[in-house]
């Protein structure tokens, strides 16, 4: 088999931004609700978009309140700025072998063209897709994708670092694989969930992408 699209997720997957989420909306809900909130309890609110989470709990001033979510995400997102090592080489090679990339993500439209442009990413990915403000989408955009590419699901890849990116992928029908290299990403659920592949490293990613997926030199070393 020969991979032939490559999709990933974005935050804790591409680039270390999950801690930024956490602090955008941390800063914004202290202006507009007045209660620090710990990154477990803005993480139980993930799944709609960045828009449509602060529309739900700050709905009398929702555009203000995500105005200063997005300034605070942009301005702590110089220490993440790079992706993690090795992901461009990865991402370069698949490029120049052919193999379409993708992003779904559940972020918003504005803080994912803020993180494209201060990691460099943009120009890797074909098609991107962003959340939806109503809820999750991943694995309707994922199907829309593959069929955009005119591919099968078997001939594409989805990787994220979530349990629920693992469940998205399957009802795809990709292969779905798992990202365990943040230090926020849910390994346990992750394995849990059974993915075709866990990667600790982009090392083991690129080694799986040559043996499995039929490319070449994509492995790198860290």
């Amino acid at each position: 088999m020969r991979l032939k699209g490559f999709i990933s997720d974005l935050d804790g997957t591409l680039l270390n931004t999950l801690p930024i989420c956490c602090h955008g909306f941390r800063r914004a809900f202290v202006t507009f609700l007045g209660r620090e909130y710990s990154d477990a309890e803005i993480q139980a609110w993930f799944g709609p978009s960045e828009e449509g989470i602060i529309k739900k709990l700050v709905p009398h001033a929702w555009q203000e309140c995500l105005d200063i979510y997005l300034q605070e995400y942009e301005k702590a997102h110089q220490v993440c700025a790079e992706p993690f090592p090795g992901l461009k080489e990865i991402l370069d090679s698949l490029l120049k072998q052919g193999v379409k990339l993708g992003i779904v993500s559940g972020k918003g439209p504005q803080s994912m063209a803020i993180s494209l442009a201060v990691s460099g990413l943009r120009d890797f990915f074909e098609e991107v897709a962003t959340g939806s403000e109503s809820g999750v989408v991943k694995a309707d955009q994922i199907r829309e994708m593959v069929r955009s590419w005119g591919l099968e699901p078997s001939e594409v890849a989805y990787l994220g670092d979530t349990a629920y990116d693992i469940r998205a992928a399957r009802e795809a029908g990709v292969i779905p694989l798992a990202a365990a290299w943040a230090d926020t990403a849910q390994v346990q659920e992750m394995t849990a969930a059974a993915p075709a592949a866990l990667f600790k490293t982009s090392t083991e990613l690129g080694y799986w992408l040559e043996t499995h997926g039929g490319l070449e030199a994509t492995a790198v070393n860290e």
